[in-house]
């Protein structure tokens, strides 16, 4: 039953966040009133599309080659993102180990498995760029 209970409420407070980031649909009407993509948000648009291309062109030209440019922004984006998505799956892992495996040892093992996964898979992520920069400006010249 309790399995049920927190599963419910890991659903609902997915839901309640994914709604706060799904954009607005825009309809075309007979009236400019409302919905509308406004000049501003055009504008926005196009600044963050300059701003990912800047910074992939300051990469290939710190790298000296397109493929080590990208490749290092590809990691540098992973490096980021994975901070999150890590933080989510350590915080899973330690309910399964330290509440809900206070009665059932085999989810224990489970929440400890997840633990141990996602802290490795957060050093990588974030030791990867390093040792990419090592290689790459290092021994490569």
């Amino acid at each position: 039953m309790k399995k049920v209970l927190v599963g419910c409420i890991i659903i609902f407070a997915v839901l309640v966040i994914g709604m706060a980031f799904l954009p607005q649909p825009i309809f075309a009407t007979a009236d400019n009133s409302t919905n509308v993509l406004s000049a501003n948000q055009n504008g926005e648009l196009t600044s963050m599309k300059d701003k990912a291309s800047q910074e992939l062109q300051d990469y290939t030209d710190r790298y000296g080659s397109e493929t080590y440019g990208f490749t290092a922004y590809i990691l540098n984006k992973v490096r980021i993102y994975s901070i999150p998505f890590c933080f989510v799956g350590i915080a899973i892992g330690a309910i399964y180990q330290y509440v809900i495996g206070i009665r059932k040892l085999d989810v224990r093992d489970k929440g400890f498995s997840l633990l141990i996964a996602f802290v490795t898979i957060l050093i990588i992520c974030q030791v990867l760029p390093l040792i990419f920069a090592i290689v790459v400006k290092g021994w490569r010249g």
